[in-house]
């Protein structure tokens, strides 16, 4: 638990109470019991057996039966009535709702097409909690240059990414991408787009990455060597295609000023320095960071001093507990976000 914490940076001495009552082991028990068994993959994610999303959904559906919770669909939620320290009520679209208790669940504010509006900062807001107001923390990239639409979907895992600006590296880093239609995403461009938006801010960036992580640099030397005795009437970029991602053979060449259709025996010694370079850090210019539409997390949110831990809280409202994303807790792409929601509402419940 305690390596797990340190990825919530500063967050992780608040934590530590909360993950004590309900860690990773206790939530997989959790969703074992109600039928959905897990599988885990590449660094520690773990995933539902059948793949299926909505097999969780399913499973969390159920037990709100099991515990005959009543769910109120298309309610909309206007205010928070709070009243001499206490929470009074919730003014919604259907009336006042009234309870012995409050737990606030709504999210914060990327991926606003999946219900997170940031609602739940603007009433807590108005009650008296501070709030930083949130902004894109894990979120893809936009690149300037056009030919990454030809290779969307295309994904390299476990690279070497390398963050430049004024010719000099300020970030190396390893982690799966995915390029897309405008851009790069994957766990390694996530974890490192906070870093991308603040040095674009100072001008230009940047990135490099290895299209064969597989390779060390001599060993992709040696593999260059061996092509002008083993395939010397080939066309190089039918060589590459075997060697890299298809859709990526037209960049690399392009970097390493090769025409496509040169034979191997044509090339000379710098040009197949040059590949070597381009094959093992092929560059991209950032053009900016995606907006909050498109944050797989958002930073800010609910200050950390203003919540008890051990039950969840409010400092200010004894029967108000605030949980999941709406808290100012950074975390990496890998779970961390579900984790916290899943910790931090367990912790809420057992104890209103």
């Amino acid at each position: 638990t305690r390596r797990l914490l340190k990825k919530y940076g500063e967050a992780e001495q608040f934590l530590f109470s909360a993950f004590a009552q309900h860690d990773v082991e206790a939530t997989l028990k959790f969703f074992y019991t109600l039928g959905l068994a897990t599988k885990v993959e590449a660094e520690n994610r773990v995933f539902p057996e059948s793949e299926r999303a909505e097999d969780v959904a399913r499973a969390m559906e159920l037990f709100l039966k099991q515990t005959k919770v009543t769910v109120k669909t298309n309610v909309a939620v206007k205010k928070i009535l709070a009243e001499d320290g206490q929470i009074t009520g919730v003014r919604t679209s259907e009336g006042i709702l009234t309870a012995k208790s409050y737990i606030l669940a709504t999210g914060g504010t990327s991926r606003p097409d999946t219900g997170s509006t940031g609602d739940g900062y603007t009433w807590l807001r108005d009650i008296g909690h501070s709030v930083t107001t949130p902004t894109p923390s894990l979120v893809p990239v936009e690149v300037k240059d056009k030919w990454v639409e030809g290779v969307a979907g295309v994904s390299i895992q476990d690279t070497q990414i390398s963050l430049y600006q004024n010719g000099e590296a300020f970030l190396k880093t390893t982690g799966k991408i995915l390029f897309t239609h405008n851009g790069l995403s994957g766990p390694g461009i996530l974890n490192i787009s906070q870093h991308i938006g603040d040095t674009l801010t100072h001008g230009p960036v940047e990135i490099r990455i290895n299209t064969l992580p597989t390779h060390n640099e001599e060993a992709v030397l040696e593999f260059m060597r061996a092509l002008h005795t083993d395939h010397a009437n080939k066309m190089i970029k039918n060589i590459l295609a075997d060697l890299v991602p298809k859709g990526l053979v037209g960049p690399i060449l392009a970097q390493a000023s090769i025409l496509p259709d040169r034979l191997v025996n044509t090339i000379t010694r710098q040009e197949r320095h040059a590949l070597i370079q381009a094959i093992r850090g092929l560059s991209l210019q950032i053009h900016r960071l995606l907006g909050i539409e498109k944050a797989i997390i958002a930073s800010g949110g609910v200050a950390l001093t203003e919540i008890d831990f051990k039950t969840m809280r409010s400092r200010l409202f004894p029967n108000l507990y605030i949980v999941g994303d709406i808290l100012d807790i950074n975390r990496p792409s890998g779970g961390y976000s579900l984790q916290l929601c899943w910790t931090t509402g367990f912790v809420a419940g057992i104890n209103t």
